[in-house]
């Protein structure tokens, strides 16, 4: 056993660590040896939304739809619909855990559908736009 003192984002913790690497498999961690810490660590991402019951709209993808990567919130739609792109272009910007994702075209085509607007929330697999 080992005590270590680990430090996360200016806080510090005092934590004991079992190494199940060493050739001791008779040595347990005794019941004691669980030290409290000053407060436990703080949760650097938030909990993922359970995945009991996609949106109707997380449907699978057909030719020349672009699904949404991750869940997150649509901050600003880039195309219109009858707008030519060209692969790579951005479709729109995706907000997720506080960080700004661009959506881009995964393909040269002309923007057929556009199924979200800004200030949406949108989950994984969700058909955003739809390209021809």
């Amino acid at each position: 056993m080992k005590r270590l003192r680990i430090t996360v984002q200016g806080i510090a913790y005092e934590v004991t660590v079992e190494d199940l690497d060493l050739d001791t498999p008779a040595k347990a961690a005794p019941a004691r040896a669980a030290t409290p810490a000053a407060a436990p660590a703080p949760a650097a991402t938030p909990a993922p939304a359970p995945a009991a019951a996609p949106a109707p709209a997380a449907a699978p993808a057909g030719d020349g739809a672009v699904p949404s990567p991750l869940a997150g919130t649509v901050i600003s739609v880039e195309v219109s619909v009858g707008q030519k792109v060209s692969q790579g272009d951005t479709l729109l910007v995706l907000e997720a855990m506080k960080m700004n994702t661009n959506i881009g075209a995964p393909s040269d085509g002309t923007v057929t559908a556009v199924n979200v607007a800004a200030g949406a929330t949108v989950t994984e697999g969700q058909v955003l736009v739809t390209l021809s």
